[in-house]
């Protein structure tokens, strides 16, 4: 399929504004880049709070004053390296209101001030703690999935495979499960679709630059979840996986769909067509942003129901 037209506006829109390539901005520049995108929320979110959630900052999004919901744990992309709580305060409303159930979204440290494992000891830290006091934030323990996007949808089922929590399910969009940035469509989506391949390599090289010759290598499960072995994928919850058509991480993302399936997993995955990497934090502009959204909330819903 051809690129959606919303996204070939976007693209071009993105283009005239002469931002310089990612991998040629530091960290601290590429931030500030992010930040001048950023738009406030304007969508209606019954309550809204700020939690420490076991000494990592995150921030708990209810849909009604019912106890006993659901709860979602969210964890955002940015490559390890950028985005916060704000920048996914919409989605975050969004999840909570249509899927009636409880949000909490992880503000995990960042690379390279803190390269890998530190955000992922965050999120499995937050994640251990929302566990344990799910009941003081109005929730089921019990009733627990884990969500996130590209770094966040890495470290989202990294958080499925070591937290110890039983998740009803892992919801990944368009998630980085292998570092080795061999796939197809490294190839084919190299340039051009906002994600690039050297923007890719540029994200790791932040966030694996304390690595040692093994731990936290490209070569590491922990760093790379496609690579863990059959006993750990096998007992990973049920699955839902999002990509899109011009990612560079769109092969890896269903390559990691199909190894779950293959170990009996229930798994789903939608491509997106016509669609590039990050379109869901640009459903302002995009559509099928908020369709994604849609499809993730109500399959939170219908898991959480149970």
């Amino acid at each position: 399929m051809t690129l959606h037209h919303q996204t070939k506006t976007f693209l071009e829109l993105l283009a005239s504004r002469g931002e310089p390539p990612l991998e040629q901005m530091t960290p601290t520049e590429a931030r500030e880049m992010s930040r001048k995108y950023y738009v406030a929320s304007e969508y209606p979110i019954f309550a809204s709070r700020d939690v420490d959630a076991g000494g990592v900052p995150a921030r708990l999004y209810s849909p009604s004053s019912e106890k006993n919901l659901g709860l979602c744990v969210f964890i955002h992309g940015g490559g390890w390296v950028f985005h916060n709580l704000d920048d996914y305060d919409d989605i975050c409303r969004r999840l909570a209101m249509q899927s009636g159930h409880a949000v909490l979204s992880i503000d995990y440290r960042l690379a390279p001030e803190f390269p890998f494992p530190t955000p992922l000891e965050d999120c499995l830290t937050a994640t251990r703690w929302a566990h344990e006091n799910a009941e003081s934030l109005g929730c089921d323990a019990n009733r627990m999935v884990v969500c996130g996007d590209s770094a966040g949808g890495n470290l989202s089922t990294l958080v499925a495979q070591h937290s110890g929590v039983e998740f009803k399910m892992q919801l990944l969009i368009y998630p980085a499960t292998d570092a080795r940035c061999i796939s197809e469509s490294y190839r084919k989506n190299a340039l051009g679709y906002l994600l690039t391949a050297p923007a890719m390599t540029w994200f790791y090289g932040h966030y694996l630059s304390s690595a040692g010759s093994s731990r936290g290598s490209v070569d590491d499960p922990m760093v790379s979840p496609l690579l863990a072995s059959d006993a750990v994928l096998a007992k990973m919850p049920p699955t839902f996986i999002i990509t899109a058509e011009y990612d560079p991480l769109c092969d890896e993302g269903e390559q990691y769909a199909k190894r779950l399936s293959d170990l009996g997993v229930p798994t789903t995955c939608v491509r997106y067509f016509g669609q590039i990497h990050a379109f869901v934090t640009r459903s302002a502009f995009l559509d099928d942003g908020y369709l994604a959204i849609a499809q993730l909330a109500d399959a939170i819903r219908r898991v959480c129901a149970n």
